[in-house]
């Protein structure tokens, strides 16, 4: 690329039939004012385009960042979702373990309750054939002294 200082020391060789040096000099005097400014401009377009280019590194390392990040807490979420069913299952399994426990338990007082109540019931038959046993041997005790008392008197 040639730059404005190039242009401004070029020199030409003069001929026989020339341009008119004046106008020549003239317009390579606006030609070198023009071309500075844009030669200044593209060096500041490629500067800015580089701190450009930069920034969007930044933002595509931050973009990847944030999709990583994202990507983590949706598997922690995830995660932390499974943990707590687990645990509910687990609770819930506990607890109808807990509540069979108890019925079993339960059932097994009721069993033992109604054992216990035939057991008294089948004692308090017993204790009424003896009681009754006793009371007819008692009564025929009576009876009998009486009627021997009675025999005696006769």
């Amino acid at each position: 690329m040639i730059t404005p200082l190039e242009i401004q020391n070029k020199e030409f060789k003069k001929g026989m039939r020339g341009y008119k040096e004046n106008e020549v000099d003239e317009f390579l005097d606006k030609i070198i004012v023009d071309y500075e400014s844009l030669y200044k401009e593209n060096i500041e377009l490629k500067d800015k385009i580089t701190m450009l280019n930069d920034q969007i590194g930044k933002y595509e390392n931050l973009e990847k960042t944030l999709n990583n990040t994202l990507v983590f807490a949706q598997s922690t979420a995830e995660e932390v979702a499974q943990n707590a069913q687990k645990k509910a299952e687990l609770i819930i399994n506990e607890a109808e373990n807990n509540a069979q426990k108890i019925m079993d338990g339960a059932n097994s007082e009721v069993i033992k309750i109604k054992r216990e109540y035939e057991e008294g019931k089948k004692q308090l038959q017993i204790f009424k054939t003896r009681f009754k046993t006793l009371l007819e041997a008692q009564l025929e005790a009576v009876t009998s002294s009486s009627q021997e008392i009675i025999d005696q008197d006769e």
